[in-house]
């Protein structure tokens, strides 16, 4: 670029942006300011990754979004790419139009991004919104014909989170709108399969008794989540207890969990046989991920909601649907991955990572419990999901467990952690998630947890 045009970008940079980044040390300054009881500066909220500069400094007292301008148009624009590569994706993999599709979304990752989810569910539907000239908010949707898609729409059914829930009641509103729009078109089967399917549905449920309107109702359900002031997947308690026999088990809670139907006329109305009828049909489960602050193997709510959904769909139709995981951390250039393919990135530059494990150890307890952590949600994404291969069980013992100074760390640390993981390790194997191992490393895995078991012993005397 010519000079000029750099200039007042390097001096913004230099005058606003730099200087608000070394502020961070605000956080602590305004958690003590706010817990003496004393005033705390407010600002907005976002990810400053997301071309959201004026978040910074952070610490301050952020104020949430103005929820009638979601999705904007920034996150339409990014949200009508992903859609466009996974749809690409999917072809490109199995050589036909993806149909049907699943998709799980966050409250807290809206907020971030304006809305990207709900612009590539809307997008994948062939749905644009319509914004108001001067408040940018969303006044209309428009339905884009299929000559302009250039493609058949894709059947999305979303799994919405309880945050979400209580905080984008309008955007339930939009998304129900758009769906029955789409379902009301006359347009070839093969172009538009939520027509084709609602127009099916109608009749199933007519024959089971239901009045004309409530089968109609009840077949463009596309909105679910766990009923009313519940929050999460189910998952969390099962696979932390052990408290599971098989995929059954798992599918079970999550299909228990998440089969309250959301629109503008419902509030979270109990159809678990609408909700099956929905996974019975699911080719594709999608996750996405807005940025690359943190990942898929850092929390719980990941293998809940998309290993939860993969294991949901398994359980009725007998095999795996296509899972992907959506990369929007650049917002010009939206990847799509299959699941492994994400978790094996992962897995090698994160998990087994020397610098990554070097920088938790510098974290005594709290850094053993983030391995351990890791090692859990690692193992509960493929118990879920299918998705881990022999090959990263090992690559964890050998990093965690069998390295003399790693281990040495959380034997001293937090012993709690090292008989957690290595016992996760054992399960894994016993459940048959880690097939090819050798024996020699079975037995030292339970030696560990015997060792472990004595220094917890020695701490609580």
């Amino acid at each position: 670029p010519h000079p000029s045009i750099l200039t007042p970008i390097l001096h913004w940079i230099r005058d606003r942006l730099l200087p608000a980044l070394q502020q961070t040390q605000q956080e602590i300054t305004n958690l003590l300011r706010g817990l003496d009881g004393r005033y705390v500066p407010s600002g907005a909220a976002g990810a400053p990754t997301r071309g959201r500069p004026e978040v910074l400094p952070t610490g301050r007292n952020f104020y949430s979004v103005d929820i009638r301008a979601i999705p904007t148009e920034t996150a339409w624009d990014i949200g009508r790419k992903a859609a466009e590569a996974l749809v690409e994706r999917y072809t490109q993999d199995n050589g036909e139009y993806p149909k049907t599709l699943g998709l799980s979304i966050w409250g807290t990752s809206t907020m971030r991004t304006g809305g990207d989810d709900i612009a590539e569910a809307l997008a994948l539907l062939g749905v644009q919104p319509v914004w108001d000239g001067i408040s940018r908010r969303v006044v209309d949707l428009e339905v884009l014909p299929l000559s302009v898609l250039g493609r058949p729409r894709v059947d999305v059914t979303l799994r919405i989170s309880g945050f979400f829930r209580d905080a984008f009641a309008n955007l339930i509103d939009l998304f129900d709108t758009a769906v029955t729009a789409v379902a009301a078109l006359d347009e070839p089967p093969e172009q538009n399969p939520i027509a084709a399917q609602v127009h099916q549905e109608t009749q199933l449920w007519q024959a089971e008794g239901l009045s004309l309107e409530q089968a109609e109702m009840r077949s463009r359900y596309r909105i679910f989540g766990s009923k009313p002031g519940a929050y999460g997947a189910g998952l969390q308690g099962l696979i932390e207890a052990q408290n599971w026999h098989d995929d059954a088990d798992l599918a079970r809670a999550y299909i228990n969990w998440s089969s309250y139907a959301y629109s503008r006329s419902t509030e979270g109305c109990a159809v678990p046989e609408a909700f099956a009828q929905r996974l019975k049909q699911m080719q594709i489960v999608l996750h996405n991920q807005d940025n690359r602050e943190h990942d898929l193997l850092d929390s719980d709510d990941y293998y809940q909601f998309q290993g939860g959904l993969t294991a949901a769909v398994r359980s009725l139709q007998g095999k795996n649907p296509q899972t992907y995981f959506g990369d929007n951390s650049i917002p010009a250039n939206p990847r799509v991955r299959q699941l492994k393919e994400e978790i094996a990135r992962v897995y090698r530059s994160r998990v087994i990572n020397p610098k990554w494990i070097a920088g938790v150890m510098r974290h005594g307890y709290k850094g053993a419990f983030e391995m351990a952590a890791t090692v859990d949600y690692l193992f509960a994404y493929d118990a879920t999901a299918n998705c881990v291969e022999d090959h990263m069980y090992q690559g964890i013992a050998t990093a965690y467990l069998f390295d003399p100074d790693v281990q040495q760390f959380i034997q001293q640390k937090n012993p709690w952690a090292l008989r957690d993981m290595a016992e996760r390790l054992l399960e894994a194997h016993q459940r048959g998630l880690w097939q090819n191992v050798d024996r020699e490393m079975l037995e030292n895995l339970r030696s560990l947890v015997h060792h472990a078991e004595a220094s917890i012993e020695q701490t609580l005397k």
